[in-house]
């Protein structure tokens, strides 16, 4: 029996043979660490070079990801930054940590046989890239490697506010096209049982001063400003028909913008947001932030304060057709396509911030600048 103790506690004392780890499987390797706590497998990420990439890994965002909670998580929140100059690697800001990633997401994998997609739109996880060349979309979700390849309507087609939008069923693609001086209308239903486009009629001649503006998702249907006049019209997906909101837009404004929130699980619920610029002769004096109230119409709840205000004009230069928005975790994300930083609305303590510059990129560096939301799901299918 002392024998017995005796070689336990020799056997106890012996140092682990730090080859082990190198001689792991991956995938087992992936599985012990997704169970670390958050400050540990940061700790531990900082030892080894093969470690950092592990956030992204299937076992590690399947162990801290939320599925349907509400529940938040430190990786399940991130904004991502796209620049000519990255070549395809997309440089990651953690919201929750508030703080730059030391490493980049990259589409090489999906992209390895189709260098020339272009368009990146981003919704629920998933991405979507459109190519002119081979006349497709690609949609992919990057963390689990998977993706599907759906070619355009028509051969011809030249894709106007492409917008793609993820629901609980699946995932929408919404594309308008100028045939014949008739705009048209194509959508794409990943739900549906055919596989295949719908096509409707469009409206007007146009519906922004810039082609790349996607619509906004809002109670089964896709929001759009249209130039001066400005307005505001949408378009019903399920029965295909366009109309207009009821109430009327503020006035005095030089550009207007939407921002939609379609999630059940925070509290702000489904709402439809307005941003605008409001002065006059096209140049902007103030910039400020609506809601749509339940009667439909605009209700004035922010303004942008004047030093943020100026500043961001200054970096517009009165070229409001480079200005976009978009919805990201409790914040309201205004950017500009000339300027690499955002200026965000948090909503929940109702206060206006400028996200720090993102430090990979070089500090005289052309326009360009695209953000994206990114909230990692595994299981979103494409």
């Amino acid at each position: 029996m002392n024998n017995h103790n005796i070689t336990h506690i020799n056997l106890k004392s012996l140092p682990m043979d730090p080859t082990i780890w190198s001689k792991l499987p991956p995938e087992i390797l992936e599985y012990i660490l997704s169970f670390l706590p958050l400050k540990t497998f940061m700790s531990l990420r900082s030892t080894c070079k093969g470690f950092w990439p592990l956030i992204f890994s299937p076992s590690f965002i399947s162990k801290h990801s939320p599925s349907s909670s509400s529940s938040s998580s430190p990786f399940s929140s991130f904004l991502l930054l796209s620049h000519p100059q990255f070549h395809r690697h997309f440089p990651l800001y953690d919201c929750n940590l508030g703080t730059w990633r030391n490493i980049s997401l990259s589409f090489s994998d999906s992209l390895h046989s189709s260098p020339s997609f272009t368009t990146l739109v981003s919704s629920g996880g998933l991405f979507c890239l459109s190519d002119s060349l081979s006349c497709s979309l690609l949609v992919c979700n990057l963390l689990a490697k998977s993706k599907r390849k759906i070619q355009y309507p028509n051969f011809n087609l030249h894709i106007e506010h492409l917008t793609f939008v993820t629901t609980p069923k699946g995932y929408m693609i919404f594309v308008l096209s100028s045939e014949s001086n008739s705009n048209s209308v194509f959508l794409y239903d990943s739900s549906s049982r055919v596989l295949s486009w719908r096509k409707f009629n469009g409206f007007g001649p146009t519906l922004s001063d810039n082609p790349h503006q996607q619509g906004v998702y809002f109670k089964g249907c896709l929001y759009f400003a249209t130039p001066e006049p400005f307005s505001v019209v949408y378009f019903d997906l399920e029965s295909g028909k366009w109309e207009k909101p009821i109430g009327n837009l503020p006035e005095q404004l030089t550009f207007v913008r939407l921002v939609s929130v379609n999630d059940d699980a925070v509290e702000e619920g489904k709402k439809l947001f307005l941003i605008g610029g409001v002065g006059s002769n096209g140049i902007s004096r103030s910039i400020k932030l609506w809601e749509m109230s339940e009667e439909g119409n605009w209700v004035e709840i922010q303004s942008l304060p004047d030093l943020m205000c100026r500043k961001f004009v200054s970096v517009c230069y009165h070229n409001y057709e480079h200005v976009y928005c978009f919805w990201h975790e409790g914040m309201i994300c205004i950017c500009c396509y000339t300027w690499p930083e955002i200026l965000y609305y948090l909503v929940s303590r109702r206060t206006w911030h400028w996200l720090p510059r993102c430090p990979s990129l070089p500090f005289k560096c052309s326009c360009g600048f695209k953000w994206f939301s990114f909230v990692p799901k595994l299981y979103a299918e494409v």
